[in-house]
């Protein structure tokens, strides 16, 4: 037996394996839900990216459901509440909803105010870009936490209920929800358009300043500072809705001590990640689909397309030229 050509072959087989793990299996995402009520996540995959096994589905108390992304996926997810469905799936909800009338979403947005969680997966360097955004409003409490990636890959997302400190000129019809400025007033100046569509015209507003001091990880208005968008390399994510505190592991990581709470400066005067247009159905949110189905996170990271970085696809490359001389050189 020729054991070097025998050792040869194995190695190939391992090689291809972990090729197909990272291109083939792709990112999972995880959504959990602690609310003490049902909730009907939505999904909704940018223009360039195909849909996930599900465009929405219910998630009772305590619940799971994991998905698969592919290499090179966008888009973003939601949390919608007060939903009433009957036995064939037609139906709306009071928050969150998104106007198709059935459990699934099918290519539709979140009708603000609704918490936003956006992805952009491989994004530029192989780096995954990710945000929790409240732009278009605030209706669930909600989490990101990223694990087995390198990198940054640190937790955010709004735990605090902002239901309870809505201003009264904010709050949304029957009190579930919590409405941006953009969306109350439809000013300018609150949805930075018009004279104000620059980082330098528009300005935080008292109303984007209590979002932000309650969630200073999250984006509260169109040109929120870049702190609010994340980085990882190959992490799966969890998207918890109402979660009672974060996990062990963001609790006893510094980096992820204000994710909720009062102490954040939120100071909201940097750079801008956001064009503050909108989605079909999504309002005037910071995570809008760009025509080449890019997101904000996107956005921040220069990038212009969906896919690993083009050096990362030459080492895939050189890598292949290198399995197939040596598949040659033994003749296999």
């Amino acid at each position: 037996m020729n054991f070097s050509k025998l050792y040869t072959k194995i190695l190939l087989k391992l090689v291809l394996l972990m090729l197909c793990s990272v291109y083939v299996l792709g990112t999972t995402f995880t959504f959990v839900n602690r609310c003490d009520y049902t909730v009907w996540p939505g999904l909704l995959a940018g223009a360039s990216s195909p849909k996930l096994d599900s465009t929405g589905f219910e998630l009772q108390h305590g619940g799971t459901r994991t998905f698969q992304a592919p290499a090179g996926w966008s888009g973003r997810f939601w949390g919608r509440s007060g939903c009433t469905f009957d036995s064939t799936g037609q139906g709306s909800c009071s928050t969150g909803d998104c106007g198709s009338g059935t459990i699934e979403c099918n290519g539709s947005g979140a009708t603000p105010p609704a918490t936003l969680a956006e992805f952009t997966l491989n994004g530029s360097g192989g780096q995954d870009f990710y945000d929790v955004s409240l732009v278009d409003g605030y209706n669930l409490p909600m989490i990101v936490e990223s694990t087995g990636g390198s990198g940054g890959c640190q937790s955010t997302g709004c735990v605090v209920d902002l239901n309870l400190r809505c201003p009264n000129e904010l709050k949304a019809e029957g009190g579930g929800a919590c409405r941006s400025a953009c969306e109350a007033f439809g000013s300018p100046e609150y949805c930075c358009s018009g004279q104000f569509a620059t980082p330098d015209t528009c300005k935080p507003s008292m109303y984007s300043q209590t979002f932000k001091n309650a969630c200073p990880r999250a984006y509260s208005y169109a040109y929120d500072d870049a702190s609010s968008t994340f980085t990882c390399s190959g992490g799966d994510y969890t998207i918890t809705f109402c979660p009672s505190s974060p996990s062990q592991k963001s609790s006893t990581d510094t980096s992820t001590s204000n994710i909720g709470g009062t102490t954040g400066s939120g100071s909201g005067t940097g750079t801008s990640t956001s064009t503050g247009s909108s989605d079909t159905g999504s309002g005037s949110g910071s995570g809008s689909l760009m025509s080449d189905g890019s997101w904000i996170a996107k956005l921040a990271s220069g990038d212009s397309s969906n896919t690993r970085h083009p050096s990362f696809g030459l080492q895939l490359a050189l890598l292949f030229i290198v399995i197939t001389s040596l598949a040659t050189s033994f003749n296999l």
